[in-house]
């Protein structure tokens, strides 16, 4: 079904949801889905074990774990109708989708009054036409910034090795400071979500489990880490987590220049989309990605609660948010 699906992003293969099952915190429910026509589809699908997974959860993925929604070629509003209908007869307590942005529209005429749809935007870039066509699709401004970085001496660093995880780790944890700064959000706080949603644990268990398709890219500036990303490959990359030193990157171009290696090693594996990953409001995050030559998608993350779960837990969020004076930027 992977072969068959031109568009299935990294996230869907069977070695991603073994790296999410083997930590032990959940274990795997996906579905497969046989048509009279011959089609077949896996939703891909974990539950929380022990307590916390008691009354059914599942989910496709859990917050942090990448794009779930549908594997497999020609999928339509009848496949998706079929697929809720099946998923609405267990009866459980919750079940999340988080479909692919680039496929929503199958999703999307298959939505009706018994799924909540959460908005959401993503970006992506299309790579089909080669690594030339990318560079000419990015604005004359990321272009100089590339140059820059690379006459300025900017050296790149890309693989999956522990040490450039840990490189990039240092650089995440920098950009969660700044981040809680921006967002009157307590620094004490933010490292503990941090942690949560995305240990160091959790990259070194998706590097052993993916190997070569699991890239670190790192973006030194006087020999210092200055700006790092991950990036799955596969048919498609998936641009998965970004951050940087500001202070070191200053005007070097290093945020840009890894980005473009990204892409043109996405280009050189025949990789057909660059996905840039969830965008949310932020115009500023949009615009930057928007000058690499992304498009964006708007889509939904679908719910099936059988109570009214999602609302509550956005109540709570939002009263907690407005007690600490947080701001969403």
């Amino acid at each position: 079904m992977l072969d068959a699906d031109q568009e299935a992003l990294p996230d869907h293969a069977p070695e991603w949801v073994d790296a999410l099952t083997s930590g032990g915190r959940y274990r795997d429910a996906s579905r497969l889905y046989s048509f009279a026509d011959g089609r077949e589809f896996l939703l891909p699908l974990v539950q929380r074990r022990g307590l916390a997974g008691l009354g059914g959860w599942l989910q496709s993925y859990p917050p942090g774990w990448g794009v779930g929604g549908l594997v497999g070629a020609e999928a339509d509003a009848e496949t998706t109708r079929a697929i809720l209908h099946d998923l609405r007869k267990l009866r459980l307590q919750r079940i999340g989708i988080w479909p692919d942005p680039k496929k929503w529209q199958a999703w999307a005429d298959a939505v009706d009054e018994g799924v909540l749809a959460i908005p959401r935007r993503a970006h992506a870039v299309d790579l089909s036409g080669g690594a030339e066509s990318v560079w000419k699709g990015m604005s004359q401004s990321s272009r100089r910034h590339v140059r820059i970085a690379e006459r300025e001496g900017v050296r790149i660093e890309m693989g999956h090795t522990d040490a450039l995880l840990r490189d990039f780790y240092a650089l995440y944890l920098l950009s969660i400071d700044r981040w809680a700064g921006q967002q009157h959000e307590p620094r004490a706080l933010a490292h503990v979500r941090a942690k949560r949603r995305d240990p160091l644990g959790k990259l070194q268990l998706l590097a052993r489990h993916l190997g070569s398709g699991y890239q670190v890219t790192i973006a030194y500036v006087d020999g210092k880490p200055a700006a790092g990303s991950i990036v799955m490959l596969a048919g498609t990359a998936h641009y998965t987590l970004g951050a940087m030193d500001r202070e070191r990157v200053g005007k070097s171009g290093a945020g840009y220049l890894v980005q473009w290696k990204n892409m043109e090693r996405a280009c050189e594996l025949g990789c057909t989309t660059y996905h840039m990953g969830e965008s949310g409001e932020s115009e500023a995050l949009a615009q930057f990605k928007e000058k690499l030559g992304a498009v964006a998608y708007d889509y939904a993350e679908l719910r099936l609660d059988r109570l009214p779960w999602t609302r509550a837990d956005a109540a709570i969020r939002g009263l907690v948010k407005r007690l600490l004076g947080f701001r969403d930027v």
